[in-house]
């Protein structure tokens, strides 16, 4: 298991004592000595103890600010029993992917902001080796004392995902289906943003809608295709098995399946894609076709990526709030930080995010 530390803080919760203009730390027993008192009045003039005088613990303070004194965090961990920090689990199977795709980057912003307003920090938990038995995420959040943990898009059935459900560690999961003792999970409204786009889509006059999926593995994917299927049944368009084509949210898994997706006898007119880079796959797809987007095929992706807007045409997508999924994930991890664990505590509610329709080229009336 290796691991790092995105600082998610303000600078006043630095690890590290900065080196004075002199080259030398600055620590506690420093300012005592400048400041002509004893370690303890130091300490307590910091953490706003009322034994000290407000005179006393304003020249402390302002003597620790022009030497750039920060607090020590591993030591104060050890006393407060607290270490501040979140680890955070990326998707074990597809990391290095993960690093390509834009929309879990942004997600990946999205958490670091709002753990920083909560004043946390985030320590990023990375696959552990298969050979390591100690190497598991549980393992790492008890070495670290973590205080919880957020999961980013990992399959229900990865192993260290489970151990971690099981134990009593609070967990929120974006997009990630698993349940534990102190577990939620928060996610955008995949199945109802799914079927905006269908209905979009029908509303132009398309009949022959076909779909390219993520990896069926993975809950919004699933939902997505769900929320398609229920679009279609309601709307009485029918779904022959050439017209779902399975993806891996990856622009050329995209570009593979719509083409086959053209080569269908009775060619769909319109593709909605559970991805944005998906999307702009098939657009490349049609382009090597020679077909003209919106004239002879619309494309509806999914995500609102910052490509959507740059691509020709534009990309009709449907939007996700990453800093509202983000804000809730961690609002939904101190909702289980302040309960109080034992068997009587009610499984927590999960937290699901609006999406929204939005209309750009790629998509438009009278295609």
């Amino acid at each position: 298991m290796f691991s790092f530390t995105l600082d998610a803080t303000p600078p006043r919760r630095s690890a590290t004592c900065p080196l004075t203009q002199n080259g030398y730390f600055v620590n506690i027993r420093e300012l005592a000595r400048r400041s002509g008192v004893s370690t303890a009045t130091v300490s307590r003039a910091l953490n706003d103890r009322a034994e000290v005088s407000e005179a006393t613990r304003e020249r402390i303070r302002r003597l620790a600010t022009e030497l750039g004194y920060a607090p020590n965090e591993p030591a104060r961990t050890l006393v407060r029993r607290r270490s501040d920090t979140i680890g955070l689990v990326w998707d074990s199977g597809q990391e290095a992917q993960g690093l390509h795709n834009p929309f879990l980057l942004g997600l990946l912003s999205a958490v670091r902001t709002a753990l920083s307003e909560a004043d946390y920090h985030l320590m990023l938990l990375t696959t552990p080796a298969p050979e390591d038995p100690e190497g598991t995420h549980l393992q790492a959040v008890r070495r670290h004392n973590l205080e919880g943990v957020i999961v980013l898009t990992t399959p229900p059935d990865d192993r260290f995902l489970r151990l971690l459900a099981a134990s009593t560690v609070p967990c929120a999961g974006i997009d990630t289906a698993f349940t534990g003792p102190r577990t939620v999970r928060v996610s955008s409204d995949n199945a109802a943003g799914a079927e905006a786009a269908v209905e979009h889509l029908y509303a132009l006059g398309h009949r022959r809608i076909a779909t390219i999926t993520g990896p069926l593995h993975l809950p919004p994917a699933a939902e997505r295709l769900a929320g398609y299927r229920r679009a279609c049944a309601r709307l009485g368009l029918g779904v022959p098995e050439a017209y779902v084509a399975e993806g891996d949210f990856f622009l050329a898994s995209g570009q593979a399946a719509a083409r086959r997706l053209l080569e269908v006898a009775e060619r769909p007119t319109a593709i909605f894609a559970a991805g944005d880079q998906m999307a702009i796959g098939a657009l490349h797809a049609a382009a090597d076709a020679g077909l003209a987007v919106p004239r002879d095929l619309a494309v509806v992706g999914f995500d609102d990526i910052d490509a959507a807007s740059l691509v020709r045409p534009a990309l009709t997508t449907v939007a996700q709030d990453q800093r509202a999924l983000g804000e809730a994930a961690v609002a939904a991890l101190r909702g289980l930080l302040d309960a109080e664990p034992g068997a009587g505590a009610q499984p927590a509610q999960a937290r699901i995010v609006p999406t929204r329709l939005v209309i750009r080229g790629s998509s438009r009336s009278g295609a």
